[in-house]
This record gives C-alpha cells, sequence and structure tokens, in this order.
C-alpha cells in the first residue's frame, strides 16, 4: 500500500501548459509534459519536464546557451505559480527540456535534452547547475 501511495503522490500529470516564442529569451515554444515530485532525503524536489521541438530543428537548432536562459523564465514563471496553486513547498525544482517526448528516466542518445536546477528561496528561483 505505502508504495501505491507514493507513485500516486509524486506524480502529477497536467493539462498542457505552453509558453509561447513571445515567452522565452530563444524564442522557441515548449509544452509542459509533466510534473514529478521527488523526495530526495529530506528535501523534496520537483521536476517540470517540458517538450521542445526546437532543440532538434534541422535549421538553426536552439542550443544550451540559449535553453538556459529559457529555463530560468520557465522556472519563474511555470514552476513557482505552479507551486503556489497546488500549494507545494520544494526545496528544488529541475526543469528540462527535451526535442521530444520520452519516458522519465530513460537515456536516448538520438534525443536532444538539456537539464537546469534551482533553489527555492524566498519565492525565487535561484540558479544551482546541475
Amino acid at each position: 500500500m505505502r508504495v501505491w501511495g507514493c507513485l500516486f503522490g509524486c506524480f502529477f500529470l497536467l493539462l498542457p501548459v505552453s509558453a509561447s516564442a513571445s515567452d522565452l529569451p530563444s524564442g522557441q515554444s515548449v509544452t509542459l509534459l509533466e510534473v514529478r515530485q521527488d523526495e530526495l532525503g529530506a528535501e523534496t524536489w520537483l521536476r517540470f519536464r517540458f517538450v521542445a521541438p526546437e532543440l532538434g530543428a534541422a535549421e538553426a537548432p536552439i542550443t544550451y546557451g540559449e535553453a538556459e536562459a529559457d529555463m530560468a523564465v520557465l522556472c519563474r514563471d511555470v514552476a513557482l505559480p505552479y507551486m503556489a496553486e497546488h500549494q507545494l513547498n520544494a526545496g528544488r525544482i529541475v526543469i528540462s527540456l527535451s526535442e521530444k517526448p520520452i519516458d522519465f528516466g530513460v537515456s536516448d542518445a538520438s534525443v536532444i535534452q538539456f537539464f537546469d536546477g534551482f533553489r527555492v528561496e524566498n519565492n525565487r528561483c535561484i540558479w544551482e547547475g546541475l
């Protein structure tokens, strides 16, 4: 029973949330795939997984440097409001961008993925990197 409670309590499905090109510094559009809650020791981590098809664009793909600024905006404008709306308390937020949907924890060398980590402090995302 305890395992099932964690499985259901640690994974949230959402209606798709998107950030348009005008919202992100790189100009790319992304869609929220899922939000996961993980307990790592005594700390709660929230993982916001976004699909960002332009990471793998044939012409002018988004670089990590461009995506890094996007991830900071997504933390501030999507993750923090989500936490407030759902009354969640997390010490860390991880933002991930993937050029196409893949299962959580799966490594696929053919799929471009970027990750960045933030500490939550005073309702702000403080960059920590991963």
